[in-house]
């Protein structure tokens, strides 16, 4: 049975698949939902079974997929519960690890063995707070010291790679033209913040409660509306379409923030995770260049390469949390945020796309976010310090 027919239909079946296999323990692992849409993609893609191939009609929901993931990642950054000391202490490492994975990727190149080694130092500085957050919140306690500055060093690893991807991957300009640009965008994303904040006058309040529980879903759709539109101006103004994505997340999270905020939160969880974000995991899947990873030797080498330099260069900023992180902290704290897979795939997706990176090094690199997410986060959970643990 072919199914490159059905491609929406194949999709949505690996998505309810992969939801129920990612509830599965295998021994003290339970591997994320991202890591089994991506696994399917390849097993029913060209590299292995070849029943389905990417096509046209996969395109938009593949594209509309990736913004919306970066949308929930703006949507997750929760300032107040990182402001101050933990998020200068996130900034700080963050700028470290970018200097290492720059001086890293600068020696691979030099060595011959890479030949893109700017989206290489991005892929080593990346975090995944989102897929290891859920984790996070089983295993520490909520009172915690040691939960904020993690999420902290996620929000920068998250934050920081989007803002440098979108300048460094400008097609239209020069780095100081795409900088003045990015100000403007910024500029604009702020406005449109302190406009979602400030104006809520009571009627608007109540026509926002009462239509999200009826057949209009206005704020779901104002929701929408405000992450295609910032993708559009992102776009436009000559950056890749998940800055806008993240920016649009970044101002509706701030507008839905507290108690009131949580039946939305879920339902845009809901048509996000639920429906557009497995496309872009499963075709991506389906889009990866396996052969070219199994096939050579130095490619599968790159990845237990690149699996040491992102322990290295997102752990060692560990040094900076000498007062605020206990001996038995540091190493989980290493652990979680050298956790990184939903940004690994979206870079070198980009990267794949504008022509910057070759598909086996895209393969490897992928590869090296998957096992991080398979490794790391269970061995952290397993060194936590008994006064952290969650009881």
């Amino acid at each position: 049975m072919h199914l490159g027919g059905h491609p929406k239909l194949t999709v949505m079946a690996i998505a309810v698949a992969a939801s129920l296999l990612a509830e599965v323990r295998f021994g003290i692992v339970r591997v994320p939902v991202i890591i089994w849409e991506i696994a399917f993609g390849i097993l029913i893609g060209p590299q292995v079974l070849a029943l389905a191939t990417p096509g046209p009609s996969l395109e938009f929901l593949e594209n509309s997929g990736l913004v919306a993931l970066f949308f929930m990642a703006g949507m997750e950054l929760d300032f107040e519960r990182v402001k101050g000391r933990p998020l200068s202490l996130a900034l700080r490492g963050w700028i470290v690890s970018l200097g290492l994975g720059l001086a890293a990727a600068g020696l691979l190149y030099w060595l011959t063995i890479i030949h893109a080694p700017i989206l290489a130092a991005l892929v080593l500085s990346t975090t995944a707070l989102g897929t290891f957050l859920p984790i996070l919140r089983d295993a520490v306690r909520g009172d915690s010291s040691f939960a904020p500055l993690v999420v902290a060093a996620g929000v920068a690893g998250e934050f920081g790679p989007v803002i440098v991807v979108s300048l460094v991957l400008t097609p239209l300009y020069g780095v100081w033209q795409g900088a003045v640009l990015m100000f403007a965008f910024v500029a604009i994303s702020v406005a449109a913040a302190l406009i979602a904040l400030g104006l809520r006058p009571p009627k608007v309040v109540k026509l926002l409660e009462r239509s999200m529980h009826s057949s209009t879903q206005l704020p779901v759709c104002l929701s929408l509306l405000l992450m295609a539109s910032f993708a559009a101006l992102s776009l436009e103004f000559g950056f890749e379409a998940v800055l806008g994505g993240f920016a649009a997340g970044m101002v509706v999270g701030l507008a839905s923030r507290g108690e009131q905020g949580i039946p939305f939160r879920a339902k845009m969880d809901a048509i996000c995770f639920g429906f557009l974000v497995p496309f872009f995991f499963v075709v991506s899947g389906m889009s990866l260049d396996v052969k070219a990873l199994v096939q050579s030797p130095r490619t599968m080498l790159l990845v237990p390469i690149f699996l040491i330099l992102l322990l290295v260069v997102r752990g060692a900023p560990v040094f900076l949390y000498r007062k605020d992180l206990t001996r038995g902290e540091q190493w989980p704290f290493v652990l979680y945020s050298a956790t990184a897979l939903p940004l690994v795939v979206a870079i070198t997706h980009i990267g794949v796309t504008t022509g910057r990176l070759r598909p086996e090094l895209a393969a490897a690199m992928v590869g090296t976010g998957l096992l991080s997410v398979l490794m790391f986060p269970t061995i952290a959970e397993a060194l936590l310090p008994r006064e952290t643990r969650n009881a």
